[in-house]
């Protein structure tokens, strides 16, 4: 199981512009609190072929921005993304290539690699979504506790990340169902499915498919 939560095992990192971001971090909760830096210094000296639309936001060709979105800096939107009416872009918001972020989807402290769909009504805070990984409409990577402590990664064993806020990692290729609540420290491995309507905590293995927290099957 401790395999399963180590950042090489779930993300496949092809965004050129995040390979720094991800060298040297054995367990993805580690990038977290380093997203914030790393994306004003990508703001500040430049992507090749990107470029700033306002003030702290690079933009990559072919980027489609629907009216009424909302997007602050310090934020990076990879080509052929699109970012359709009635999304928030709060800050701090690195997002790869042909990713599209949907009407009234919320982003925060966060990283989207490439091809990732969080079309409708998702909120993502302080979270890693990987390749291809999918929310269904009103899915939601939530980023706090009830109690305010830090978050906890319960796998073989208890893996302190000493951070108060901190959502979910979702791998290359998971897929999330539609209503589904991943609370603070979930991990969803690689090619992963998760019914819809689950409230799911904790670590769940590659290559499955999630029909209740207690109830999970290897994918075939």
């Amino acid at each position: 199981m401790s395999n399963w939560i180590k950042t090489n095992e779930l993300f496949d990192c092809k965004v050129p512009y995040l390979e720094e971001l991800f060298a040297g971090k054995e367990f993805p909760w580690e990038i977290i609190p380093d997203i914030k830096t790393y994306i004003k210094e990508l703001v500040k000296n430049g992507i090749e072929g990107y470029e700033e639309i306002q003030e702290g936001v690079l933009v990559g060709k072919n980027v489609k921005i629907y009216p009424n979105a909302v997007i602050e800096g310090f934020a990076i939107i990879g080509e052929g993304s699109v970012i359709r009416t009635g999304a928030f872009l709060r800050g701090n918001v690195i997002i790869g290539r042909e990713c599209v972020v949907g009407n009234s989807t919320e982003l925060k402290n966060c990283v989207l690699m490439d091809d990732v769909e969080v079309a409708h009504y998702n909120y993502i805070g302080d979270s890693i979504l990987g390749n291809e990984a999918h929310l269904g409409a009103g899915a939601i990577c939530s980023n706090l506790k009830a109690d305010g402590k830090d978050v906890v990664i319960r796998a073989d064993k208890n893996y302190e990340t000493h951070l108060r806020k901190m959502g979910a990692f979702l791998a290359d290729g998971a897929d999330i169902g539609c209503g589904c609540v991943l609370n603070p420290g979930t991990v969803v491995g690689k090619n992963t499915s998760v019914y819809p309507l689950l409230s799911l905590r904790g670590v769940f293995p590659p290559e499955s498919i999630v029909k209740k927290a207690d109830n999970i099957i290897e994918r075939k």
